[in-house]
């Protein structure tokens, strides 16, 4: 498999490449719009053919290039069946796979950050288990739950429910990241993410009720702009 972690230094979005090094058809998962010229290079220079553009979420912090990947490669479109985006080519459910070429991702529903929040469980032959968590669980943090949506004791689920559920050693792949880390895993979460530390649901929603964050700054751009996909702002 060819896989490929991509920074946005303006938005800090990580956006993920992967890719059958059989059939050379590919998947990018939270592409960002002002990258669009690098994936489509990055793609050439591989001799790669894009399938699959997905976004984890409706993005409040940069404009997503699912609509332009597919004006350019004909790829299918994909995020969760509960999304604002009337725009996209599929929507999946819980327990739905995408795949290509053996590279086979299962879509877990995991709602909190926003109501159409997504996680993707990559289990690569011979390889490790992978998570994509987009927002759902970051890196030592945990996705705000104060707009779109966004409901602590859904989000509580989704952590402990079905993310803290997979084995330790998953490997997980955030959509975001500010202080310079690039991938964790579920055991290391569950010991040292000081969100997790929480004797109770009602612990955690007290927490995150009480965070007190400024709203994104591209927030009442990228909203908008991503219910169509990234082709109009």
């Amino acid at each position: 498999m060819i896989f490929r972690q991509l920074f946005d230094t303006d938005s800090c979005t990580y956006t993920y490449l992967l890719a059958s090094d059989r059939t050379r058809e590919a998947i990018v998962i939270d592409p960002v719009r002002d990258a669009l010229a690098s994936y489509l290079r990055l793609l050439d220079e591989l001799d790669l053919r894009l399938v699959y553009a997905v976004d984890t979420h409706l993005h409040a912090d940069h404009v997503t290039a699912l609509g332009p990947l597919r004006s350019e490669t004909r790829c299918v479109t994909v995020m969760g069946r509960e999304t604002a985006a009337d725009c996209v080519s599929e929507r999946i459910a819980d327990g739905d796979t995408i795949e290509v070429g053996g590279v086979r991702l299962e879509a877990r529903y995991t709602p909190g950050h926003t109501d159409d929040s997504y996680s993707f469980v990559l289990a690569e032959p011979g390889g490790p288990l992978r998570v994509f968590t987009g927002d759902t669980l970051l890196i030592r943090g945990t996705g705000r739950t104060d707009f779109q949506n966004g409901d602590p004791r859904l989000q509580y689920q989704s952590l402990f429910g079905k993310l803290l559920a997979l084995p330790d050693d998953t490997l997980v792949y955030p959509a975001h990241d500010y202080k310079g880390w690039t991938v964790s895993t579920i055991g290391e979460e569950r010991r040292h993410n000081p969100r997790l530390q929480v004797a109770s649901i009602d612990e955690y929603v007290d927490i995150m009720n009480n965070l007190k964050l400024p709203h994104p700054r591209m927030m009442d751009v990228a909203i908008p702009a991503n219910r169509a996909c990234g082709d109009t702002v």
